[in-house]
């Protein structure tokens, strides 16, 4: 294994994979020391790669099936994304470029909040994987959240509040607040549509508890009067995003970002919308949640 070798970005989470081309078949020993590095570094960023959409599918599905891409917002055709046929299924694409005055992918050049990927499901999934095509000098930086240490370090009071507690994950709308396809908007959070997950979710391979909070808008705690979730999801949200379990990953065109999202949250800066971003994204179907 002396062709990898891992080294901690020195943040609250995120280690660089170096020795790796990803353009080339992933032996299973380089897999597993891959593996073994993402259980604990949360998120891995493998530099310098240069692989097309058939390639990143086909190391997506090293950790599991792929999931498919989520629910667009109103008035994106895929079909101007440029992704083949046959992944268009599979490959999702972050983009602010337009092409013939259609944008070709979502969630354009704005502020993505805290948020943690496609939570809104009954099996959210495991992992992401983001790679960039193009990035423009500054912003659309993207921030993570270590949310085992989140969890670990909350007040005794926060941790008796939210024992046994669940919350609903709001389907209708995206990280950037833009609702989603065949969805009406919600006024009272009570009936917000989406799943509902533990507060607290137990890893299915390490064991370890980490905060489960999906994202803050719509978000609703099961048991409560609403102005008693508000107030406790204000606690959790604040404590949670302190920039002490913080990572920012500054892109680089070819960079690959995996994250574990049973574990991470994370976010994006704004940038100048008349700069050209082009990620292109892949995802892993998720287990069931378990209670921590």
């Amino acid at each position: 294994m002396s062709e990898i070798w891992i080294q901690p970005t020195g943040g609250a989470l995120g280690a660089d994979v170096h020795g790796v081309d990803l353009s080339q078949p992933v032996s299973d020993t380089v897999f597993a020391r891959i593996a073994e590095a993402w259980n604990e570094h949360l998120v891995l960023r493998f530099s310098g790669q240069r692989i097309d959409d058939h390639m990143l599918m086909k190391f997506s599905a090293r950790f599991g099936d792929l999931d498919r891409v989520p629910i667009p917002t109103a008035g994106l055709d895929r079909s101007n994304s440029g992704v083949p046929k046959d992944a268009e299924e599979w490959v999702a694409v972050i983009a602010s470029v337009k092409k013939d005055g259609k944008a070709v992918g979502g969630l354009g050049s704005y502020e993505l909040v805290w948020h943690t990927d496609m939570s809104y499901n009954p099996l959210p999934p495991r992992a992401s994987l983001l790679y960039a095509l193009e990035v423009p000098p500054d912003g659309g930086n993207t921030g993570y959240l270590n949310m085992y240490s989140a969890y670990e370090t909350l007040p005794d009071d926060l941790k008796r509040a939210i024992e046994g507690k669940s919350c609903i994950h709001d389907s209708s709308r995206n990280s950037a607040g833009e609702l989603r396809k065949g969805f009406q908007t919600t006024h009272d959070v009570r009936t917000t549509p989406g799943a509902v997950h533990p507060l607290v979710r137990l890893h299915p391979v390490t064991g370890r508890k980490a905060l489960f909070l999906g994202r803050r808008p719509g978000a609703y705690i099961h048991g409560l009067s609403v102005e008693d979730s508000e107030a406790l999801l204000d606690a959790l949200w604040a404590h949670a995003t302190q920039d002490r379990f913080t990572w920012y990953q500054k892109w680089r065109i070819g960079d690959l970002v995996l994250w574990d999202n049973r574990c991470v949250m994370h976010r994006r800066d704004a940038f100048d919308e008349s700069l050209r971003r082009l990620m292109h994204r892949t995802q892993i179907v998720g287990e069931p949640v378990l209670a921590g």
